[in-house]
């Protein structure tokens, strides 16, 4: 994880009121406390997870500027609608990463993604400068260097896309890197065990590089187009695998009991 990653997470797990708030969060995005859910109240609350009513009423606080919960007096703190929920907030993503991903917040990731990056790309193509070009240049030879070795790829290919959202020029598309880099973690941690290695889409990095640098945006447009088609199948497939695999799982565990019923 980059250090401005780090940077944009929760006043950081190491404060206690960080801590809860990561946990209580995590909770949410997972269900076990569902839109509506009344909490307990803070005397009880704070003495179940052994903590300061203050460290947890700070959490709170953090919770509620990420609109997952509001507190209102005689009603007490309750879990917000999903549909209120700052979805693009980057410690929610992570912890919607974290609850485990499932197809409707993947197929809306990627669908957010083709609304901006190709359109990133051809104003990048436009806009970009000589320090721009080089940084999406130097990203681009660290996959090269990277080769099909997953976790040496996943920096560079993070950098190589945030360097475009940089190159547009556009100072409020930059806060949108949290959201690459989510889809981008959530895509190696499927992916990588059902595919052939990240290599394959090295050829389409390099089409939107040298779009960039002719200062082709329709160019720029359509290779991001196409290298962002190939990760949603990507990760579609790895999806499906991991369902047919849960699948045969549960049916294994079923017969293994009933043959140890029938014993």
């Amino acid at each position: 994880m980059s250090d401005r990653r780090r940077s944009s997470l929760i006043y950081s797990k190491r404060s206690l009121h960080g801590q809860v708030a990561h946990d209580l969060g995590g909770r949410i995005l997972r269900g076990d406390l569902a839109p509506g859910a009344v909490l307990p109240n803070e005397a009880d609350f704070s003495a179940s997870l052994r903590v300061s009513r203050t460290a947890l009423r700070e959490a709170i606080k953090i919770l509620a500027a990420k609109g997952l919960v509001e507190s209102r007096p005689k009603t007490g703190t309750r879990v917000r609608p999903r549909a209120d929920w700052n979805l693009l907030d980057p410690d929610v993503l992570a912890w919607q990463f974290a609850a485990g991903p499932f197809t409707r917040f993947i197929k809306d990731l990627f669908e957010l993604r083709q609304m901006i990056e190709p359109q990133a790309a051809a104003m990048a193509a436009r806009r970009a400068g000589s320090d721009e070009i080089e940084r999406i240049e130097q990203a681009y030879f660290g996959m090269e260097a990277a080769g099909n070795d997953s976790g040496l790829w996943i920096d560079p290919d993070l950098r190589f896309h945030q360097a475009i959202i940089r190159a547009t020029g556009n100072e409020l598309l930059w806060p949108l890197g949290a959201i690459i880099e989510t889809a981008l973690a959530t895509s190696f941690r499927l992916s990588s065990a059902h595919w052939d290695g990240p290599i394959h889409s090295l050829p389409l990095h390099r089409a939107i590089l040298e779009a960039i640098r002719r200062r082709d945006p329709e160019a720029a447009h359509a290779a991001m187009h196409r290298l962002l088609d190939g990760a949603a199948d990507d990760v579609r497939h790895a999806l499906a695998a991991k369902r047919v695999k849960t699948s045969k799982r549960g049916v294994a565990r079923e017969r293994k009991t009933r043959l140890g019923h029938a014993a």
